[in-house]
């Protein structure tokens, strides 16, 4: 009976999926599909929902969902399925203590959850007789007709009467197949299908034992690993490796030092911009230098990975470890200070957005390293607290409109600012009502422009930037009106009102006539 529930279950999903996704663009779809997700598992999993942790990223999966709505961006979706998808890792062990391991059982169930489903299908019932040995029965007989078919082509070649009649059996089964397949819309066939990978990944969860042992065995602090067996050489090993790391930390030390003193004084504070284009300032730069502030990472915590922790005269090198954190959230801030000239002299972008990101990640991560070297913490803690604080920060950047604030930001700060239209011109449609700008205020701007910038002619013309907005406004609006209720989204909904506002909707139409 648990086996048809099952089943029963993931065909409804896969029909609300087909219904609600067929030939249709995500939009507010997503969200009820989800909300309906979420209603049966209240009903169904009411436990699940009585841990703070679990609680919390439903949470989190609520706000991503919502979000994909009010935002409706690439970067949106890609975390919220990435949200969702950890989710499903969170059902099958709620006891996890790591998000790390609700992923890898998230990993786990792709394939689990498909066998699962023909398991059920082939252990079910039907006519009191299970489905799988149907099949089975129907297998057997697969041979035989491999051989009929065989003689059939044989007689056929033997006997001109016979092969006539066959030829008139086959156009008959021909045509009664494409009939059946032309009034088939094979798209709603497929949408069904992913839809029922979908729903037995979301409702056939199958947990991976192995990845909850690791979870279960894993420990937040660190425990010393007592050897006495060749005790004097263990020993003299283990102190060689702290001198290594204090010599290595000290010169390291020392060398940061020097360059993050030329940083606070020249980008810190004395940074002047003189009209060049600031790529391997902030580019190649900026990635060299989060390289290096991973190599440091790493690096302090292969000194601090086992016993050096317990032994009794680390001191030094702990203080070394602490300094060398200190300096490298120092020079993740001066990146920070170059991306902000970056910002200041060519405006916003995603990369620039990117990488402010990634720099709070960063000094989340070094903040991390330091209380793991202090504390005593594993690896698993350093895994623990690093993934919960990566789900925080792009669910929370997922629900930002940022082509709305790069393009009210770029436009507003022109006059400063490198306005780069090649650029512009390219963002996203809800960001249409900011890039609709007159072509006397473009051209006031594109001047300003022509005077501060040598490169600019490099870029795209005012008339080319116009001339595609307003290419792009017919083409928007034509797809909005195509749309069905279920791929409404809040900003392309705002970005329409804003454009075509009452009485005025064929206002650019008309001038296309014209």
């Amino acid at each position: 009976m648990k086996k048809k529930a099952e089943i029963l279950t993931v065909i409804i999903s896969a029909l609300l999926i087909t219904i609600l996704f067929h030939d249709k663009l995500f939009g507010i779809n997503v969200f009820i599909f989800e909300m309906a997700f979420l209603l049966w598992l209240v009903l169904s999993n009411r436990s699940f929902f009585s841990g703070l942790y679990p609680l919390s990223f439903t949470a989190a999966l609520v706000l991503s969902s919502a979000a994909t709505v009010f935002t409706h961006s690439v970067f949106g979706y890609a975390i919220h399925f990435f949200t969702l998808f950890t989710f499903v890792g969170l059902l099958i062990y709620p006891q996890a203590k790591s998000l790390v391991s609700s992923f890898g059982l998230a990993l786990s169930n792709i394939s689990e959850s498909q066998s699962q489903f023909f398991r059920a299908l082939g252990n079910s019932k039907y006519k009191g007789q299970k489905v799988g040995s149907r099949f089975r029965r129907i297998r057997i007989y697969l041979i035989p007709l491999i051989i009929i078919v065989l003689f059939v082509s044989i007689y056929q070649r033997s006997n001109p009467i016979f092969d006539g009649l066959v030829k008139d059996i086959s156009t008959y089964l021909n045509e009664v197949i494409v009939n059946f397949f032309k009034n088939l819309d094979i798209r709603v066939v497929i949408t069904f299908l992913l839809g029922l990978i979908v729903s037995n990944y979301l409702l056939l969860r199958i947990a991976n034992q192995s990845i909850i042992n690791y979870d279960l065995n894993a420990k937040l602090n660190l425990e010393r690993i007592k050897q006495l067996i060749h005790k004097p050489f263990r020993f003299l090993a283990l102190r060689n490796e702290y001198s290594a790391g204090v010599f290595l930390l000290l010169t390291l030390n020392v060398i940061l030092l020097i360059l993050n003193s030329i940083d606070i004084y020249w980008v810190w504070f004395n940074f002047k911009w003189e009209g060049q284009y600031l790529k391997q300032f902030v580019h190649e730069g900026t990635y060299l230098l989060i390289l290096s502030i991973l190599i440091s990472i790493v690096l302090v915590l292969y000194f601090f990975r086992g016993n050096l922790n317990f032994y009794k005269r680390n001191k030094l090198l702990k203080i070394l470890s602490y300094i060398w954190l200190f300096q490298n959230a120092i020079l993740a801030i001066s990146v920070g200070v170059r991306n902000f000239h970056y910002i200041a002299n060519f405006a916003l972008a995603y990369k620039r957005i990117g990488v402010i990101l990634f720099l709070l990640l960063t000094l989340y991560g070094l903040f991390s390293v330091f209380i793991k070297v202090s504390k005593g913490k594993t690896g698993f803690y350093l895994f623990k607290t690093n993934a919960f604080a990566l789900s925080i920060l792009l669910v929370v950047s997922a629900a930002i409109n940022w082509d709305h604030y790069i393009a009210h930001y770029n436009f507003k700060h022109s006059d400063r600012s490198f306005l780069h239209l090649a650029f512009m011109v390219k963002l996203s449609d809800k960001a249409l009502p900011l890039l609709d700008i007159s072509a006397e205020k473009l051209y006031t701007i594109d001047s300003l422009q022509q005077q501060k910038f040598s490169f600019k002619d490099t870029d795209i013309s005012a008339d080319e930037y116009l001339k595609e907005i307003q290419s792009r406004k017919i083409i928007f609006k034509r797809e909005w009106e195509k749309k069905t209720w279920l791929e409404w989204n809040w900003p392309e909904y705002l970005a329409y009102k804003k454009l075509f506002p009452l009485g005025v909707e064929n206002e650019i139409i008309d001038e296309q006539k014209e």
